[in-house]
């Protein structure tokens, strides 16, 4: 499948797709942990969603930092050479496709508490001040902009404190780039309106899309429609599968399939930009392509 003129088929969960093939991932660098010890899982993953339909791969660098693969014991230049590396997989993999054209390889940036792997990632307001925040994403994005991708995908941010320092950050680099805030209901996890949230983002010269990820699929068709008229811009939007995440025991409850049938809603309000996060996999963004594609209106005669 090539990608859609109107609509972009992101992939899905990349702990779900190396849980499917039986990959164990957990400790304080999650999926980073396999760009040092099983490269080729994190490539063959990838590869299980660009067949599957997406568009775009995210690459394995959500939780990737400097500071965290030293205090997992890698020196300096160790640790650049897994954040690069974990773009390089995605190219690599993307490029090993039937139709490569098209295809774009965005650079996962995580919030500051995925590397704190304290749960704080789920409610922002960590307690450190903006040059802290500064400091620590300013040297992983040039980092990772460095690496090649097509676009940095700024994802599950919890707060709009956070999101500031980044969008500034990203104006200063240059590459192009969405951002997504965790929400529950109206607010951002760290509990800011979703209107002052998507507002703080309006003057980011370099975003694509803003919008919601690694949230309740019922929450994403407001958020989408409070993102555009905030922004401007269109939406992106890849909530988690149905049911709940349990941060302390690392557990999913509830487990539903994944509700196509919610994405003409997002489309009709603005989603340009469209997966799945915690709990997707492949066969569920097959799903998603296959309704994308259903919901695109045909082409014009002669096109």
């Amino acid at each position: 499948m090539v990608p859609s003129s109107t609509v972009t088929v992101l992939d899905g969960g990349l702990s779900t797709a190396l849980e499917q093939q039986g990959v164990e991932v957990g400790g304080a660098l999650w999926t980073a942990s396999l760009l040092a010890e099983a490269p080729e899982r994190i490539r063959r993953a990838h590869r299980s969603y660009f067949d599957a339909g997406a568009d775009v791969a995210t690459a394995a660098t959500y939780q990737a930092s400097e500071e965290g693969f030293r205090e997992a014991g890698f020196d300096e230049d160790e640790a650049r050479r897994l954040i690069a590396r974990g773009v390089a997989l995605a190219i690599e993999a993307r490029d090993q496709c039937d139709a490569p054209a098209g295809r774009l390889v965005a650079a996962s940036v995580g919030p500051y508490g995925a590397v704190l792997a304290d749960g704080s990632e789920y409610r922002g307001r960590y307690g450190v001040s903006a040059e802290r925040l500064r400091d620590f994403h300013a040297p992983r994005l040039e980092l990772l902009a460095a690496a090649g991708p097509d676009l940095l995908a700024v994802e599950t941010i919890p707060d709009v404190d956070e999101a500031v320092v980044i969008a500034d950050l990203l104006d200063e680099i240059g590459l192009p780039a969405w951002v997504s805030y965790s929400i529950r209901g109206p607010e951002t996890c760290a509990g800011q309106p979703l209107r002052e949230a998507y507002a703080a983002l309006a003057d980011c010269s370099v975003l694509v899309a803003a919008g919601v990820n690694c949230s309740a699929e019922g929450d994403v068709l407001d958020a989408v429609r409070i993102a555009v008229e905030e922004t401007g811009l269109p939406a992106v939007a890849y909530p988690n599968r149905g049911g709940q995440w349990d941060p302390s025991t690392k557990c999913w409850s509830r487990d539903q399939p994944f509700d196509v049938d919610l994405i003409d809603a997002w489309i009709a309000a603005g989603a340009t930009y469209i997966g799945g996060c915690c709990g997707s996999g492949p066969s569920d963004i097959e799903k998603l392509a296959r309704r994308v594609a259903l919901s695109e209106p045909p082409a014009p005669p002669g096109a």
